[in-house]
């Protein structure tokens, strides 16, 4: 095969997988995989074990099939392997082709197939920007985490020493009062905590009402904003990438105002250097 028809071949196979058609198929076979992983849970489908299992291998072979077309898409075999996303579903597809000769490897295979479906996020361009925006989002919201692990350890302390004599099951050491106050903050059936309290100290609903303003609402909208944040910046990389919304309108006027410029910075000299010399044969 020449230079030309490996060219060729190249951009048929790239065609094929930006096919809008092709995309759709892949997810329609992924959401089939993962019903089929998890049909294999109920025991009503032992008798169709047979049928289950071709099933599950003739996914397989169409996500290696799958694979291996957008792996030959693509100019030089290294630039698949740039991505994180091409990596996560290269592994998953040849993992899947490990074979099984029962016990442990028959749990191991099925939790690989579990993880198939994990693969609409790496098809799906928004899913994908989703999990970019988390990802990102994880070393800020680290910080918080460590703040709200400070508020939980400092109320658990205080709630130890002064509630440790009422009821011992919620505030007997420390651990069991983070515990409980990680009820409290998720509003699971909190108020007999605090009304039991409130019965020796009239006053407690002071501890309470203060730790649920700092974790429920300060901590909260805390991770609400970071995640909104980067979540705007991933979907103006996204629009970018895809040419498409308000973030690539912005940025093809940007670049459209830079060239403008340079040419009016053209003309303004060319006028200059006109009129210089006009100015130069008069005299």
């Amino acid at each position: 095969m020449d230079k030309s028809d490996y060219k060729s071949w190249q951009a048929a196979f790239e065609r094929l997988r930006s096919n809008k058609v092709f995309e759709l198929v892949v997810v329609v076979i992924i959401v089939f995989s993962a019903l089929v992983v998890g049909a294999k849970t109920y025991e009503e489908t032992t008798r169709f074990t047979r049928i289950m299992d071709v099933l599950d291998w003739a996914v397989t072979i169409f996500f290696v099939v799958e694979i291996a077309i957008r792996m030959l898409a693509e100019r030089r075999l290294v630039n698949f392997f740039k991505s994180g996303w091409n990596i996560f579903d290269f592994v998953i597809v040849v993992a899947s082709l490990i074979p099984v000769d029962g016990g442990q490897s028959i749990l191991l295979a099925r939790l690989l197939r579990v993880f198939r479906v994990l693969r609409l996020v790496s098809i799906v361009p928004e899913l994908r920007m989703l999990m970019n925006a988390f990802l990102k989002a994880l070393p800020r919201m680290g910080y918080v985490a460590l703040f709200m692990f400070i508020i939980f350890y400092i109320y658990g302390a205080v709630g130890s020493f002064i509630f440790r004599d009422i009821n011992p099951f919620y505030w007997e050491n420390i651990t069991t009062a983070m515990l409980t106050l990680f009820r409290v903050a998720t509003f699971e059936s909190w108020t007999s905590i605090m009304y039991e309290t409130m019965e020796v100290h009239a006053w407690s609903w002071l501890y309470y009402i203060s730790f649920i303003f700092l974790s429920a609402f300060i901590f909260l909208n805390m991770m609400i904003g970071i995640v909104l944040e980067v979540m705007q910046k991933e979907s103006a990389a996204l629009s970018l990438e895809s040419g498409e919304g308000e973030a690539a309108d912005i940025h093809w006027l940007r670049e459209h105002v830079a060239e403008l410029q340079e040419q009016i910075g053209a003309i303004h000299a060319h006028v200059l250097a006109t009129s210089n010399s006009k100015v130069g044969t008069e005299d």
